[in-house]
């Protein structure tokens, strides 16, 4: 495999830019972010610095003079690594390792890719973060990853006489490229034969801004043996489990990948196959840090991926977890003024569960529907496969046909109603 930028254990300045429109206050509650993900990916942080520009410098992003004077702060403090918390250009970075010698300078695109690289554990993540990675490096390619050949296992063919080593690494990137696509779109075929199997029940997704307690409440609502941890992006995985709101209505629950403002966009094309059960589901919970002081930007940022995938229309519940971090009675008030039609739980201390079932009960008994259908006795896989994920509420038998009073989720009466067809 390729040897990544491992930022672990080095030194690290972080740099917010205040643009036109920004403040001060704002971009600092951005570092603090960066410095979450900075740790996250075991980097120490030595200092944060903020920049106010008028406008984008092409070359460098804040401008020669600044840029200069930033690598000179990092020398003074021994620092081999400064972070952006605004994507560069492929030409800025390669601007940068052009003058910066031995520090190297990396985006929050960057930081979020190193971090997904550390926490993807089964196949299907490594594919998809390999194939975001590979995307994110090829054109801002440098010397300072150069010889792929190598690190890659000599994957593509060699080179001719008279290429660069940076034409050749491109040349086996873009072979790895077309081999992650190939076995993503392997991937995603058995994803649609597994979710062809569970259309007939109602699917329920946890969605969130990341560390919001997501694989806690899934855990506490399922009894499911989930990795849970206190940091950005601990799971990559969507983890399906089957829960059972009482004897008549079971849900399949999905816990997917968090979401965080400026996600890499190739990171989010690559986890398409991941974030389709989002797409699918019946209802979405939709969840938040109740204790956090950006609540609302991590509310808008939800909203805004929810809207960039077409899920903007799936019927939402929002839940405000973490209500225990909470000590203040007057904090929890205005919480719950700001977000009126929300559920207040801690999945920490399993408080108010029953509330949040209650919840997505009402929210299916919205989507179910009862037929009256009537089958003559020789249709018996017909009549069988009609009793199947829904609730019989009645059945009569008369001398040549059954009649059946069934109650089903839309997604299961209009799989039923096709097959009658």
């Amino acid at each position: 495999m390729i040897e990544r930028n491992n930022v672990g254990q080095e030194k690290a300045l972080l740099v917010g830019v205040i643009q036109p429109g920004m403040t001060e206050s704002q971009i600092h509650e951005h570092l603090d972010e960066l410095e979450l993900l900075a740790e996250t990916a075991g980097a120490k942080i030595a200092g944060r610095i903020t920049q106010r520009v008028s406008k984008i410098n092409p070359a460098t992003f804040i401008g020669k003079g600044k840029a200069e004077e930033l690598l000179n702060q990092a020398k003074e403090l021994n620092v081999k690594l400064i972070v952006f918390d605004d994507e560069l250009s492929p030409g800025q970075i390669k601007n940068y390792h052009k003058i910066s010698e031995n520090v190297k300078v990396l985006d929050r695109s960057g930081l979020i890719l190193d971090i997904f690289q550390k926490h993807a554990k089964t196949k299907e993540a490594r594919t998809q973060v390999d194939l975001a990675y590979m995307e994110y490096l090829l054109p801002r390619l440098t010397r300072q990853w150069t010889h792929l050949e190598r690190q890659m296992g000599g994957i593509g063919t060699r080179a001719g006489m008279g290429e660069t080593q940076i034409e050749i690494d491109r040349r086996l990137i873009r072979t790895r490229i077309s081999k992650l696509k190939k076995e993503l779109t392997r991937i995603e075929k058995e994803r649609d034969t597994q979710s062809y199997r569970r259309q007939s029940e109602f699917r329920v997704s946890l969605v969130g801004y990341t560390n919001a307690g997501k694989s806690t409440l899934f855990k506490a609502l399922t009894g499911s043996d989930v990795y849970i941890q206190d940091q950005l992006f601990a799971t990559l995985d969507t983890t399906v489990r089957q829960l059972k709101i009482d004897e008549s209505h079971p849900i399949l629950l999905s816990d997917t990948v968090g979401f965080i403002r400026k996600l890499p966009h190739n990171l989010v094309a690559s986890f398409k196959s991941t974030l389709k059960e989002v797409l699918e589901a019946d209802l979405i919970l939709v969840m938040l840090d109740i204790s956090s002081s950006q609540i609302e930007d991590h509310f808008q940022t939800i909203e805004n991926v929810l809207k960039d995938m077409g899920a903007q229309e799936i019927p939402q519940i929002l839940v405000l977890n973490k209500v225990d971090l909470l000590t203040d009675g007057n904090m929890i008030e205005k919480r719950q003024r700001e977000f009126p039609d929300a559920v207040t739980v801690s999945a920490k201390q399993h408080l108010r569960l029953s509330e949040l079932k209650s919840r997505i009960l009402g929210k299916m008994e919205e989507n179910f529907q009862t037929i009256d259908l009537e089958f003559p006795y020789d249709q018996g896989k017909t009549i069988a496969h009609a009793q199947e994920g829904v609730e019989v509420l009645k059945r009569e038998y008369e001398e040549d046909r059954v009649k059946l009073k069934i109650r089903g989720s839309q997604s299961r009466i209009n799989q039923i109603l096709s097959a009658v067809e």
